[in-house]
């Protein structure tokens, strides 16, 4: 394990306190980080399970990511020990629809694998709006 602090380029010794050398934090996805506070992020909504911030590259005037706060990697990875988070996803997307302005509609996506052009491997579902969307998905 390398640490980035101080001892930087040299084996971590058990005794070190910084994140990047603790187990837990070793292979964080960046969606993991964002959650997590380590990368900054325009939230919109937080609780115990879960996370929306906005995109940084928007397909829409509003568009929003809403991620567990747990890694689960896709919709593939969506089992009965952990599908209480995305339940809980789902009732959260309509409120931060709501106070979004999106009275007009809305579109929810999530992608699935590269083929479907899932670039961050950490479940997570767009909320695109505050326009006329295109009826083509593909």
């Amino acid at each position: 394990v390398r640490c980035s602090f101080q001892h930087l380029g040299t084996t971590c010794k058990s005794k070190c306190k910084h994140r990047c050398c603790h187990p837990k934090y070793q292979f964080m996805c960046i969606f993991c980080k964002i959650a997590a506070g380590e990368i900054p992020s325009t939230k919109v909504y937080e609780d115990e399970t879960v996370f929306a911030f906005r995109d940084i590259a928007p397909q829409a005037p509003t568009h929003i990511l809403v991620i567990p706060k747990a890694h689960i990697g896709s919709v593939a990875e969506v089992t009965p020990a952990n599908s209480a988070v995305v339940a809980h996803i789902f009732e959260v997307i309509p409120m931060i629809a709501q106070t979004e302005g999106l009275s007009e509609g809305y579109r929810v996506v999530s992608n699935c694998g590269a083929h479907a052009g899932q670039t961050v491997h950490h479940l997570h579902f767009h909320i695109l709006g505050g326009k006329q969307l295109a009826m083509e998905m593909a």
